[in-house]
């Protein structure tokens, strides 16, 4: 009964950050009206490092240590996550919440390639048919994408695109060293790393004039962005605590599925803060055959 309830709890944690990334895109493409995307990937970065940096130096001070000679594949990890947030965030930028949640699955089905290559995991025949299924329905989501499209918007589209598969490759280089890492430290310093590089990598690179003339409401967009980074991480780690790693998983690729729904809410509500349109018949079922290929991939994966 117990493990019953906490396999349930799982769940419940991992639908959570499953929620929440569902709408991150969607905040994203409305911060981008008054914010650019490095600005916004910096502050996601800073809110988080500085969350998990005060929790340590009340309850566990000694173990901020690890800042001062952090893993080199913690680093490099860093740099992938770095790539991650850049690259998505710009990406929702060029072209929609839709487009960016669908490409970014790319991520977890190299994943399962990764584990093929380096980690020697045995590919069976359900992984193929989910990487048949990715393929072709990416393959259809994109044609029906830029179909009917002017050349400059097809460039615009295609730029946007790029850059999200930019950022699945980098989550890819991420995630892949963060499944060695994690073996031998905890989860929540590597954390502390990975989001510690950026936050000062970035500093270059940010307009900071940009932060003067926020009002209220894109103060609260921003504060929720940062909210979103540190709270969907936490439940995830929690979720992995208390059910199976495929099973979260699968959960979590779910998430592209909340961010259409809530994309046709706006549009028959008409709404004027973001841009909206219906996904056609083609395109939606393109889109489905890539999450329902990610969930193949991960969740028949060899144990």
């Amino acid at each position: 009964m117990n493990n019953f309830f906490n396999q349930y709890r799982g769940i419940i944690y991992a639908s959570i950050t499953a929620l929440l990334w569902g709408f991150l895109s969607i905040v994203l493409k409305v911060s981008l009206e008054f914010m650019s995307a490095v600005n916004i990937a910096w502050f996601r970065f800073l809110f988080a490092f500085l969350s998990l940096f005060i929790y340590y130096l009340i309850f566990q001070p000694k173990k901020l240590a690890i800042l001062k000679k952090p893993p080199l594949l913690a680093i490099i990890a860093a740099l992938g996550l770095s790539i991650n947030y850049l690259g998505f965030t710009t990406g929702i930028h060029f072209t929609s919440p839709n487009t960016a949640q669908v490409v970014m699955q790319i991520g977890p089905i190299l994943l399962g390639v990764v584990g093929f290559v380096v980690y020697k995991e045995r590919i069976n025949r359900l992984q193929m048919l989910g990487f048949t299924f990715a393929f072709v329905g990416l393959s259809i989501f994109y044609l029906n994408q830029i179909e009917g499209m002017l050349q400059d918007k097809v460039n615009l589209f295609n730029k946007g695109f790029f850059w999200v598969l930019a950022g699945a490759l980098g989550w890819l280089l991420y995630a892949s060293l963060q499944k060695h890492l994690v073996k031998f430290y905890e989860a929540q310093l590597l954390n502390l790393i990975i989001f510690a590089l950026p936050t000062f990598l970035f500093i270059p690179f940010v307009d900071f004039t940009l932060f003067y003339t926020l009002s209220f409401g894109q103060w609260l967009l921003m504060i929720f962005l940062g909210l979103n980074t540190i709270i969907a991480y936490g439940f995830l780690a929690l979720a992995f605590k208390y059910t199976q790693v495929n099973k979260v998983s699968v959960v979590i690729t779910l998430n592209p599925i909340i961010t259409f729904l809530a994309m046709t809410v706006l549009f028959y509500l008409d709404v004027q803060w973001v841009e909206t349109s219906l996904m056609g018949v083609k395109t939606f079922g393109g889109a489905l055959l890539v999450i329902f290929g990610a969930i193949f991939v991960i969740h028949f994966r060899n144990k």
